[in-house]
């Protein structure tokens, strides 16, 4: 037993799987066991395991400079050339960027971004953020505040009134609608509440809305179709920033560039990690509006520096992968590729819509999630995750690696190299899971 604390485990639970290797989109177990990783690690491994450019991008880069900082007016080439490469592809108007390591400090970046900005144009008090019900934006301090899962929030007393988050509805139709209420209706009603809440704290007060355009950890929820035009025009009338958490959608999860393009949202900020380097280097973003920025650099001025950043911020290793990351996506048409496979994919889970345990299958592109459910004609949740965990077990047992979220849905998110003959293998392996999964329910009723 390892004298390691492990991230989201139970501590009693330690040390169940060794990966000791990964080729494509295959990882393989300190036994020699094969598993084709659906997840992606935890959303992240887009070009998949081993891919040489990516490791002779980085012997390069630590050949040549292994380590730079960016304080006190340093900078080195390899980090401007990938922000601006960033910024050309962002949906940002005139987009400056701020790196760290991690899609949580991203978040916590974004949140203290906004605060600088709002004092520097004389509005102080437009400091409060509304998030999401069943959200997830990280697990930092400040990160897990925005967060919207139990799970990550209890024995640790966050701050959460103390940083001014505030809750809004969870766009999910089927966990959220009320008796007899059409989808339509459904959106009506919560963004009805969305803005009644704005007026109840007053616009003044309230500096942004975040979101993950399809969300992840909460389900992999994907919005009906009008939600966000209706959510995206209460913001614009009560000058409040819409803050897009990418950190899982960006860069061709959901079939196009940016989750943001796929769900047709105009953001004004945006949070990137995990897919910027195929999560083969530690890098996160933290994208602004270039107006935004330019309203920091005076009060900057008089203060002699901006007060934030990290040691690793644009660390030249991180930057030269998700460099030679952005070059792959383009040369090699991924993320229509990935469209393609995705759409595939979406059309071959839905084959378990008439399973017995299914009660949804929802997804976009190459992201995924089946609800799993103890009564099929009334969509009756089970009571707890023990479901979920037993069917992802039970993947793995067929040699398929998924994840148990929100209870019992079971997440799929596969690097996006995949090919359409390995999502048949997928669905082979899932339907033997879920099969497994069906017989364990039974023998407990």
């Amino acid at each position: 037993m390892s004298h390691m604390i492990y991230p989201t485990t139970n501590f009693a639970a330690t040390e169940t799987m060794n990966i000791a290797r990964g080729d494509g989109i295959y990882v393989y177990d300190n036994h020699g066991k094969q598993y084709l990783e659906g997840m992606s690690g935890l959303w992240c491994a887009s070009l998949g395991y081993n891919n040489a450019e990516l490791i002779e991008a980085a012997t390069r880069q630590m050949e040549t400079l292994s380590f730079a900082h960016m304080f006190s007016g340093k900078t080195h080439d390899v980090g401007m050339q990938l922000a601006d490469t960033l910024t050309a592809m962002v949906p940002v108007d005139d987009a400056r960027v701020f790196f760290g390591s991690s899609g949580s400090d991203a978040n916590d970046t974004q949140i203290k971004l906004l605060r600088y900005y709002f004092a520097a144009i004389g509005k102080p008090e437009k400091r409060k953020i509304i998030a999401r019900e069943r959200s997830y934006h990280g697990v930092t301090v400040a990160a897990a505040c925005l967060t919207g899962l139990p799970i990550n929030q209890a024995n640790f007393d966050l701050p959460i009134d103390a940083l001014g988050i505030l809750r809004t509805d969870a766009p999910h139709y089927l966990r959220g609608k009320q008796d007899g209420e059409s989808e339509s209706q459904f959106v009506d009603r919560i963004t009805a509440n969305l803005e009644a809440l704005i007026l109840s704290e007053g616009p003044e007060t309230i500096a942004a809305f975040i979101a993950e355009p399809i969300t992840g950890a909460s389900g992999v929820i994907v919005p009906p179709a009008d939600y966000y035009e209706k959510v995206q025009a209460i913001l614009n009338k009560y000058d409040i920033l819409f803050w897009a958490d990418e950190v899982i959608t960006g860069f061709g999860r959901t079939g196009n560039d940016f989750g943001s393009t796929t769900m047709g949202i105009k953001p004004d900020m945006m949070s990137f990690a995990k897919q910027l380097s195929s999560a083969y280097v530690p890098i996160s973003a933290s994208v602004i509006r270039g107006d935004m920025y330019a309203a920091m650099i005076d009060p900057c001025s008089k203060l002699g520096v901006f007060g934030h950043g990290y040691t690793y911020s644009a660390h030249p290793l991180a930057c030269a992968v998700a460099l030679k990351t952005l070059e792959i996506y383009e040369r090699d048409n991924v993320f229509a590729k990935a469209a393609a496979t995705g759409t595939y994919l979406q059309t071959r889970l839905r084959e378990f819509n008439d399973h017995p345990l299914v009660g949804e299958v929802r997804g976009t592109g190459m992201i995924a999630a089946i609800e799993l459910v103890a009564n099929k004609e009334t969509g009756e949740a089970f009571k707890d995750g023990k479901v979920g965990y037993f069917a992802a077990n039970a993947c793995q047992e067929h040699g398929l690696i998924s994840r148990p979220v929100a209870g019992s849905s079971l997440a799929l998110c596969p690097p996006l190299i995949t090919t359409a003959t390995q999502i048949d293998e997928i669905i082979e392996k899932m339907g033997k899971a879920l099969d497994d999964t069906l017989a364990f329910v039974q023998q407990q009723d």
